[in-house]
């Protein structure tokens, strides 16, 4: 499943077509897609790891899900959920779940919840943490209405760089560390754009997929951990386990 990064990437990729007439819908979706046909682009937008289309009226939602992708001016063999076609060129989406938005795309998104915007509010996370203090930290990061955007690739990496081990109480964790981990959320998912736009993001991960912890040279624990049963790869030797 895409992160948010990702799908930033996918937005600087598809801007050339802003401003521009949707002059033909074609794809297999169950939504009502065609309405987007004869329709210009206002803008595209991400919140954490929904794609967005906005249109006069109403948002395309494009949610990647495990497997989804995308080609732009080219094609799968497959028939795509949805191709938009335009005079100079096209953007096609293949094995994910559309949605339609109706009204102002604000409406629908509280963008303090996104680490990668603008009005990322990591005073709101804090609040949010402090109020599920029996929860586990490895959840906590997953959760979109918390961390919108964080996948489980950054959380692997959040969680080894501020030393927490993922089945950590947020309640027990000290307040320094809780205010270090919404830090490096944000941080993480920039350095992880840039690594992924240089194509060097595996060669700087540090706990996600390896097998030996740098900082100690011992073996990393991967488990399936938390309500979520999530893959963590972490160290059972510096990342305290606070419980």
């Amino acid at each position: 499943m895409p992160e948010g990064p990702s799908l930033v990437i996918l937005k600087e990729l598809v801007h050339q077509f802003e401003g521009k007439e949707i002059i033909s819908v074609e794809g297999n979706s169950p939504a009502d897609i065609e309405r987007l046909e004869g329709r210009t682009i206002l803008s595209f937008q991400t919140w954490g790891k929904h794609f967005l289309i906005c249109v006069d009226g109403f948002t395309v939602k494009i949610h990647l899900l495990m497997f989804g992708t995308y080609r732009i001016n080219d094609r799968k063999e497959s028939e795509a959920r949805m191709s938009l076609i335009f005079k100079s060129g096209e953007i096609n989406f293949y094995t994910c779940s559309i949605k339609i938005l109706e009204g102002d795309i604000n409406s629908h998104y509280d963008w303090r919840e996104d680490v990668m915007s603008e009005s990322w509010n990591p005073t709101r996370a804090n609040e949010s943490l402090n109020a599920i203090p029996d929860t586990q930290i490895c959840d906590a990061l997953l959760d979109q209405n918390i961390f919108s955007g964080v996948g489980n690739i950054i959380k692997n990496e959040v969680l080894y760089r501020c030393k927490v081990h993922p089945e950590s109480l947020i309640g027990k964790i000290p307040k320094k560390q809780i205010s270090s981990i919404i830090k490096e959320a944000r941080k993480y998912s920039f350095d992880f754009l840039r690594w992924k736009n240089n194509n060097e993001l595996k060669e700087n991960w540090l706990a996600y997929s390896q097998k030996v912890c740098r900082r100690c040279d011992l073996s990393f624990i991967k488990k399936d951990t938390g309500k979520k049963k999530r893959k963590s790869h972490f160290c059972s030797n510096c990342q305290k386990f606070y419980q």
